[in-house]
């Protein structure tokens, strides 16, 4: 007997979640699927699918906090990346949603023919594709603290550091730890970071300037060097070498 597809229902509107089971439970004649949880919004989602496999998500995109287009980049990060269909009200998004590798786009209110062809399309999509990456940054970052995922914006973040197997995010409050890797959060920020260190990018709107100080580091044998100044923030960051010349482009040549 084949497995029942797992799915996760996403909508901030519960009549719209309401109206999303029972159409689950018509296509239940046909094809063995099964309504394994509910989310009012992206965050929920999250935390949900942290504790839980899903093998679908039917997801709304017009949500407040995080929409359904950035949770779908948020969820393609995860290990075992559930399929997503989105279910939504507005046509006017579609583009956005199939470059975020989405299966199906289907139009409210979802029509019981209309959602089983999205489900035996989702059943027959491989993983490999579904760890394709949209080239849209995401807005946040999401980490898990005390058994909670908090999202963390990026343009609140100071500056990425690897440490070990971790990369700490700073903000101006807190610091949190993402297992992500350094190298790929560069990739997907570029633009708003600036590589100063082989373990350390910082947010080029904080900068506050660069400072020339004696440093004794594998660098800096005991010489001098530079050190970035962030606005907000006590630390001075050191800048290898190899990296100095970014003090030199940042001063305009």
């Amino acid at each position: 007997m084949t497995d029942p597809i797992k799915i996760l229902i996403v909508d901030d509107e519960a009549p719209a979640r309401n109206r999303l089971r029972e159409v689950l439970a018509d296509c239940a004649e046909d094809l063995p699927v099964v309504a394994a949880g509910e989310a009012s919004s992206g965050r929920e989602a999250l935390d949900w699918l942290e504790c839980n496999p899903a093998d679908v998500v039917l997801l709304d995109i017009r949500m407040p906090e995080m929409d359904g287009i950035e949770l779908a980049r948020h969820m393609q990060k995860l290990k075992n990346p559930p399929a997503v269909v989105f279910s939504t009200a507005y046509d006017q998004h579609a583009i956005e949603a199939f470059e975020v590798n989405a299966i199906d786009y289907l139009l409210k209110p979802v029509r019981r023919e209309r959602l089983l062809l999205a489900l035996r399309k989702a059943r027959a999509y491989s993983q490999l594709q579904l760890r394709s990456m949209s080239h849209q940054p995401r807005a946040h970052l999401s980490v898990s603290e005390r058994g909670k995922v908090m999202l963390v914006p990026v343009t609140d973040i100071l500056y990425l550091r690897a440490e070990q197997k971790y990369v700490t995010i700073r903000t101006l409050t807190h610091e949190y730890l993402t297992e992500e890797s350094l190298t790929h959060l560069e990739q997907e920020f570029g633009e708003r970071f600036l590589r100063i260190h082989r373990n350390c990018i910082v947010a080029r709107d904080f900068i506050a300037g660069f400072e020339k100080q004696r440093q004794a580091s594998e660098d800096e044998a005991g010489g001098f060097g530079w050190s970035v100044m962030l606005r907000g923030l006590d630390e001075k960051l050191p800048i290898s070498r190899r990296h100095r010349h970014v003090v030199k482009e940042a001063a305009g040549g």
